[in-house]
């Protein structure tokens, strides 16, 4: 699955988002979405498929390792399985929706095995700040 594109949305007034019918197509149209934690504070969502292939990376780490143990309670513990209704929207839980500081306009994007909804304000700053920087970043990323 190769999830790509940048997609303006709108939290309606029961804090749902829809999904753009491409994105949902790209899905395969499931009828559960995972909301996680995510860096930045963003949002990361994923199938179940999806979450599933970063689980069998993650533990791929010792259960020996601290941090490792610590980072998996506090990301599943936050993960939420959310109903995606028949119009293509999910309700995002309340917990997260602070997490992430969602208003109103947020961002949805792709991000090849994943997506991330954003609030559409602290985007616009991420990319105003890391775009300067894109090849320097980008030979970094291919050089390994």
């Amino acid at each position: 699955m190769l999830l790509t594109g940048t997609y303006p949305r709108t939290l309606d007034d029961k804090k749902r988002v829809a999904f753009p019918k491409r994105v949902r197509e790209v899905l395969g149209d499931p009828e559960t979405l995972y909301v996680t934690p995510g860096p930045d504070q963003s949002l990361w969502l994923y199938t179940q498929a999806g979450l599933e292939e970063l689980s069998a990376k993650l533990d791929q780490t010792p259960a020996t390792d601290a941090e490792a143990r610590v980072f998996r309670r506090l990301y599943f513990a936050q993960t939420e399985a959310v109903d995606v209704d028949r119009t293509g929207r999910i309700l995002i839980p309340d917990r997260l929706m602070q997490f992430a500081g969602l208003a109103h306009e947020v961002v949805l994007i792709g991000v090849r095995d994943h997506l991330e909804l954003w609030d559409a304000q602290r985007w616009q700053q991420y990319l105003n700040q890391h775009a300067p920087q894109f090849d320097a970043v980008a030979e970094k990323a291919f050089a390994q």
